[in-house]
């Protein structure tokens, strides 16, 4: 799984950053993603999968091929 994400989109929800901490993180200025792991541990896809659906933005982007 590879991970994107578009800043420019995030509103700073930090709904990804609760579901899964160790792939993405918030600036602490103005709350936009960080992303910590662009290709997380398969332990943690669930979680991946999760936070970009619930991201009211649509600012994280999977690639599962």
């Amino acid at each position: 799984m590879k991970v994107t994400v578009d800043e420019e989109k995030c509103c700073g929800a930090g709904q990804c950053v609760l579901i899964a901490p160790e792939v993405f993180d918030q600036n602490e200025d103005d709350g936009i993603v960080i992303l910590l792991e662009a290709e997380p541990a398969e332990g943690q896809y669930a979680a991946v999968r999760e936070a970009a659906a619930v991201c009211p933005a649509a600012a994280i982007a999977l690639d599962e091929a």
